[in-house]
């Protein structure tokens, strides 16, 4: 049965391939080329199967090429999108800068403004306190003074009471013309002066009491006003816990994440404060040594804060946080890292980070200090170094002109010198570096550590 059901495999097969080859031929039928020469003519013969393996070739060649050219023109169409998008995240990023510094200082006069408003409630809440002491006084000295008036009246009625028993008993037992008669005579005279005596105590004592009703009055209306400016005291403690809530947690998460720790830092600037608006003092209420009030507490610590607030801000302007170039006039060409060098091809490690633009670009200083160099220098060229505060050295190469001389001191934003090509450089551009004690250091964690900050 083996060799029979081989057979009849082959007749099937061979029976396929006959039809597929008929349904080829009545599609593409076979063709002939002719090649004729002077002596001979020749023919290619080009059969179903070869005709169908061409047209395939060429859909094949035409999709692959139709795909390219998409792939090209996305790509094209893409990149352009990126560099536009780009452009507009730096325009919004340069807008949230400008808004963000803007809030700032709004925080900051707020600051300033509720920091006078609260010594202003002090000092009327001082005024307030002596003058409620003093009406205390006032007000003991009267009641005082009721109690002498009410005790005399009770007096002089009981003495009174006993004259007219006394003139009684003397008109029964005396005899008519005697002295007895005389004193009794006399004794309506010595009533009425008695009786006016009271009637004129009786008036002082109302007019004191009236005068201790209007000073308990003007009491309760300064514990009124107490009550009141404690609620505006509170209410200005916290705007002030909030603006400085707002104003140094960025500026500690700034500080940190550019590695520089903030506790040192600030350290360092409060012991080497220069006059430039120093620490606030704590302040103090009481002078007879008692415990601060729960206001005092909350004033010292807002005046803590305010003092750290205005110690970040001398730190921030001596540490290279801001950028050196206008972003809006260049591009970042090169970051900080091992790279390829472009004059050797070797492999090399690029200190610092490179901003291309046109020749004359302005180039400012990122924090205040002293220039050190500004002259020639090797592959940097026309170079700038600027020494700060905390170990910290920028250096700003391949300048066209330099604005600073040695040992100027400069300004965080001051333009020190002009973009250009000079030195061991391919092109236009600023290379920026910043070197902690002598180290250098990737510049661009201090430029991102500052955003959303300045």
């Amino acid at each position: 049965m083996g060799p029979r059901w081989d057979k009849d495999n082959r007749i099937l097969r061979n029976g396929l391939l006959l039809k597929l080859h008929a349904g080829l031929e009545r599609r593409l039928p076979e063709r002939r080329v002719f090649l004729k020469s002077d002596s001979d003519t020749r023919f290619i013969r080009l059969s179903s199967e070869t005709q169908l393996l061409a047209l395939t070739g060429v859909a094949l060649l035409v999709s692959w090429s139709i795909v390219a050219t998409a792939i090209v023109l996305m790509d094209s169409i893409g990149s352009g999108n990126f560099r536009d998008q780009a452009r507009r995240d730096q325009q919004v990023y340069q807008e949230r800068l400008n808004a963000l510094s803007t809030e700032r200082d709004r925080r900051v006069e707020e600051a300033l403004a509720a920091q006078d408003r609260f010594n202003a409630a002090l000092e009327q809440i001082s005024t307030m306190q002596s003058e409620l002491l003093a009406s205390e006084t006032h007000s003991r000295e009267l009641e005082t003074g009721i109690d002498i008036i009410q005790a005399n009246l009770r007096q002089t009625i009981r003495e009174r009471e006993i004259l007219k028993q006394t003139v009684l008993d003397l008109r029964e037992k005396t005899e008519p013309d005697s002295p007895e008669q005389i004193l009794a005579a006399t004794a309506p005279e010595q009533l009425e002066f008695l009786t006016d005596a009271l009637a004129q105590t009786a008036a002082e004592r109302d007019q004191i009491e009236s005068d201790a009703q209007s000073a308990l009055a003007e009491r309760d209306d300064l514990e009124l006003e107490l009550r009141l400016t404690a609620q505006r005291n509170d209410q200005i403690f916290r705007q002030l816990e909030a603006a400085m809530e707002v104003s140094v947690e960025p500026l500690n998460k700034m500080f940190s994440s550019a590695g520089l720790p903030p506790d040192r830092i600030l350290e360092q600037v409060r012991r080497g404060y220069s006059g430039e608006g120093g620490p606030l003092q704590p302040l103090s209420l009481s002078t007879r040594g008692e415990e601060p009030s729960p206001d005092e507490i909350r004033a010292n610590a807002l005046l803590n804060e305010m003092s750290q607030l205005n110690l970040y801000r001398i730190a921030a302007q001596r540490a290279p946080f801001a950028v050196p170039v206008n972003l809006n006039q260049v591009r970042q060409s090169s970051g900080f890292g091992y790279r390829r060098d472009p004059k050797t091809g070797g492999r090399r490690l690029h200190k610092g980070a490179d901003f291309a633009g046109s020749t004359g670009t302005d180039i400012f200083a990122t924090a205040d200090g002293v220039v050190t160099q500004a002259g020639w220098h090797s592959g940097y060229g026309k170079l700038v170094t600027i020494q700060h505060a905390f170990g910290i050295e920028t250096r700003y190469a391949h300048n066209s002109n330099i604005r600073v001389e040695v040992g100027q001191r400069v300004s965080r934003g001051d333009h020190i010198a002009d973009m250009g090509t000079t030195g061991r450089s391919t092109g236009t551009h600023l290379h920026y570096e910043v070197r902690v004690n002598g180290e250098p250091i990737n510049p661009m964690i201090y430029i991102k550590a500052a955003r959303n900050v300045f």
